[in-house]
């Protein structure tokens, strides 16, 4: 996109911060107030531990404002917000000094990419990846239409309801991964991507989220 193009994109559509939307100067989508109020937790913070990956990332907690603005990006096609949200994940990927040969993300079902009309976690680890110098590659696919986990009552349910939903497109040779995804709530979606992608013959496997749901009265 040429510097004119940009220009007249922000006079007719001025960019607002992807958390408060308070106007901003510059299609960053960060305003300095939320750049140092966001909900980070401390290093360690950043730092779960799930079944099937060697440890999850996750640079802010899933609250308030974070909730609200992964809301839009998910579901009111604020797409643009990937940019800043990747920026943020490569950035506690850094910070944590964790490395990976190849990024991939926890893919949606046909049915729910035609309805949102793109892919929030493939946008997102296309990002990170460019950010990072990492080679970026779908992995796996999601033949079965699942309901939301957000509908599930317990963690035991949202396991359940990802069994068997995602299948591996590759097969691996003990690669370091980075799987990628919007947020962890009980890590029971990046748990079971992972077991597919270590049957498939994958090494160690590290998520990567925007957001984690806080626990023990954190964040």
């Amino acid at each position: 996109m040429s510097r004119l193009t940009e220009g007249l994109l922000d006079l007719l559509y001025p960019p607002k911060c992807a958390f408060c939307r308070k106007l901003v100067r510059d299609r960053r989508m960060l305003c300095p107030a939320c750049e140092r109020s966001l909900p980070y937790p401390t290093k360690e913070g950043q730092r779960q531990e799930i079944s099937n990956l060697a440890l999850c990332l996750s640079p802010l907690y899933y609250t308030e404002d974070v909730r609200r603005s992964l809301h839009r990006y998910k579901f009111r096609s604020a797409a643009a917000y990937y940019r800043i949200y990747a920026e943020l994940m490569a950035a506690c990927l850094r910070e944590q000094g964790v490395t990976a040969e190849l990024v991939t993300w926890v893919p949606l079902s046909r049915k729910r990419l035609r309805k949102r009309g793109y892919d929030q976690a493939r946008l997102l680890a296309e990002e990170v990846a460019r950010l990072t110098g990492l080679p970026c590659e779908q992995t796996l696919e999601k033949p079965v239409h699942n309901p939301a986990q957000s509908g599930a009552r317990s963690a035991e349910e949202r396991r359940k309801n990802v069994q068997g939903v995602y299948r591996a497109v590759t097969s691996f040779c003990g690669e370091q991964i980075l799987l990628v995804d919007d947020i962890v709530t009980t890590g029971a979606t990046l748990s079971a991507a992972a077991e597919v992608l270590l049957n498939a013959g994958a090494g160690e496997i590290t998520g990567l989220t925007l957001a984690k749901t806080p626990r023990d009265g954190m964040g």
